[in-house]
């Protein structure tokens, strides 16, 4: 895997500006997620290939009434159908491939789940950047030839990103370029005609578009996608390792949110509402499982409060997946995501529902009500654990009475052994799941530990005690919440800055091309002042002066063309015996004006007049003796 700062072949001044961006990682590497996104894009190859075949088949069956090709061409139809399912099982069996996104270390933990990231085509900005350039800008495309190449490379690059902070700041980095892209060179009246191609997480069916959102909308899943990697990737044996993941976790929910209220007509199936509603719930329930591991991580004391605190964080842990379970299996999602997936939601949602029961069991057999104890303190803990007392009894009789301690803590045990017993059923129920050692031997080892616990307990008279164990009430001291991305923390150089300030030099705007004006300095002033640049602003424009004059000779016949300086002289109502006070910015025209779509601006960039003794004006020309060009 390749991670390095790698500079473009571009002018030395560029280079000491910092012009380097980050490649990708190599996508021939012989890594197990590298192999894995591999496969996607030859699934998705395939996929496409048959998505082809069978629209050309529908169109032969409209368009043919030849009974005998009709037969033929059903047939046909049947064969591409068959082949594109065997296609998506094989998809979904890499989409289920948990396994290879975990810690490589040797962990005792259930595997968390992470999506694949989202495979596109390449994409050729060159000729509609460079026509756009010319049409609109009215300047020589070839200067931006390095800039194209950049965009490109950076692009490419975010085809296959590192799986850490470095990948996401990449990502980030193309997400807000796309923002500049769309506009400098995007007009909301017409198409690019720029083809974007994307192809959906879960099917593998492309989506070809002209549009732009598409490619903003695919690099957002893909920076949620990579969050996830990322947080299934840490070390969850050490503290640190947990607070990463949670916090990746939790920043992949804020993306795919985000994502979701931003982009609502998405027309890939992965990134559609219903889709991200349930893939940030699975998030923020693993971000919910990583915080119950990292307080467990030191150890359990064998306390009542203790015992009390941790059979409901765990009980909340369980909500949270029987929650995520429920929306995996609600239509349509249930259709499109991977079956494995809604299995390990309920898997996990039945071990931490046993894990409740069996904490709660423990202290009512391991600890007795002593004397020295706070027994309002105990029975407030109590009466807070369950939604419901058994009938006839109390909380404080319970904790006060030996045998309905025990016989309340064995129904809380037999509770924990049938919900082990449950997590175990479904598990051997998938094949996937079924061969990770891990998830196996951590709902195996808990299964035998409640056993073992109600075994010490066993008496020949169990079966006539008919108490039954109340649900845990869940709460948790440390919920989770998505955090809401902030694109403003990354630090991005706009590629084509030097077209100019992007408020003013945007798609929404019409230019005139390139034109030369003259003028002759009076009383040696100019008349205004230039700011900025390249290219620069004209402000403080005396209305008498003679560029004033000058310049609203040139808007004079040109039709749907607007002088900048007329429209400040309207608004102001500034008469040409009288001088400005104060003299307004040349770009300082009225929101009525803003309305103008095919208005017309004409900026200068440096200007030419009689000589005079030479002025510094912050431009790319200061030479105010020759002629210059008018924007």
């Amino acid at each position: 895997m390749t991670d390095t700062l790698v500079p473009r072949g571009c002018p030395a001044a560029r280079q000491a500006e910092g012009a380097y961006f980050r490649k990708g990682c190599n996508p021939f590497a012989e890594t197990g997620r590298s192999k894995l996104q591999n496969q996607r894009a030859a699934l998705n190859q395939q996929i496409l290939k048959n998505v082809r075949m069978r629209t050309g088949v529908e169109n032969l069956l409209r368009a043919t009434t030849n009974n005998k090709v009709r037969e033929q061409a059903l047939l046909e139809l049947s064969f591409v159908n068959s082949h594109l399912q065997i296609l998506k099982e094989e998809l979904e069996g890499l989409n289920i491939s948990v396994e290879v996104y975990q810690n490589t270390q040797e962990t005792f933990s259930i595997p968390l789940i992470a999506l694949g990231l989202k495979e596109t085509k390449e994409v050729d900005f060159a000729i509609p950047l460079k026509d756009f350039i010319l049409e609109h800008y009215s300047e020589d495309s070839s200067d931006y030839e390095d800039e194209i190449a950049d965009l490109m490379d950076l692009r490419e690059a975010c085809r296959t990103p590192s799986r850490d902070e470095s990948g996401i700041e990449m990502l980030m980095s193309y997400f807000i370029q796309l923002s500049f892209l769309e506009n400098r060179f995007f007009p909301p009246t017409r198409q690019m005609g720029i083809l974007f191609t994307w192809y959906d997480c879960f099917t593998g069916v492309p989506v070809c578009q002209k549009n732009f959102f598409l490619e903003k909308a695919s690099i957002l899943f893909n920076i949620g996608a990579l969050y996830t990697q990322i947080g299934t990737r840490c070390n969850r044996e050490t503290r640190l390792g947990l607070e990463n993941a949670v916090d990746a976790f939790q920043r992949a929910a804020g993306i795919l949110n985000y994502l979701k209220e931003t982009f609502t007509h998405t027309p890939s199936y992965d990134m559609s509402p219903a889709m991200l509603s349930v893939l940030v719930k699975m998030m923020l329930a693993q971000a919910q499982e990583c915080v119950f591991e990292k307080i467990i991580l030191p150890g359990i004391r064998n306390e009542f409060f203790t015992l009390v605190k941790m059979a409901q964080e765990v009980a909340k842990v369980g909500e949270v997946y029987m929650l995520v379970n429920t929306a995996m299996n609600q239509t349509p999602v249930k259709e499109k995501i991977p079956y494995t997936w809604s299995n390990l939601a309920k898997i996990k949602s039945d071990h931490y529902k046993a894990l409740a029961h069996y904490f709660v069991a423990t202290l009512l057999s391991d600890h007795q009500l002593n004397p020295s104890d706070d027994e309002d303190k105990q029975e407030k803990a109590w009466s807070q654990l369950h939604d419901y007392m058994p009938e006839g009894l109390t909380s404080l009789t319970i904790l006060r009475d030996k045998v309905q301690r025990k016989q309340l803590g064995k129904a809380h045990l037999r509770k924990a052994i049938v919900y082990h017993e449950e997590a175990l059923r479904v598990c051997g129920l998938c094949k996937k799941l079924r061969d990770i050692d891990i998830l196996q031997e951590i709902l195996s080892v808990a299964h035998k530990r409640s056993l073992s616990k109600y075994a010490q307990h066993e008496e020949e008279d169990d079966f006539l005690s008919l108490t039954e164990a109340s649900t845990v009430v869940p709460k948790t001291e440390h919920k989770v919440d998505m955090i809401v991305p902030q694109f403003s923390a990354v630090k991005v150089k706009d590629f084509f800055e030097k077209l100019g300030p992007l408020p003013v030099f945007s798609a929404k705007q019409r230019w005139t091309v390139p034109r030369t004006i003259n003028f002759h300095c009076q009383e040696g002033e100019l008349g205004f002042a230039l700011k900025g640049g390249p290219p620069v602003q004209v402000h403080g424009l005396d209305p008498d002066c003679s560029a004033a004059h000058k310049s609203a000779t040139y808007s004079v016949g040109m039709q749907k063309t607007y002088s900048m300086i007329c429209l400040t002289m309207e608004e102001d109502k500034i008469t040409k015996t009288k001088k400005a006070t104060p003299k307004l910015p040349f770009l300082s025209w009225g929101a009525k004006n803003r309305e103008k779509a095919a208005s017309t601006l004409c900026l200068p960039s440096a200007v030419a007049g009689i000589s005079q003794p030479k002025k510094k004006f912050s431009s790319r020309l200061t030479v105010l003796n020759t002629e210059n060009e008018l924007y």
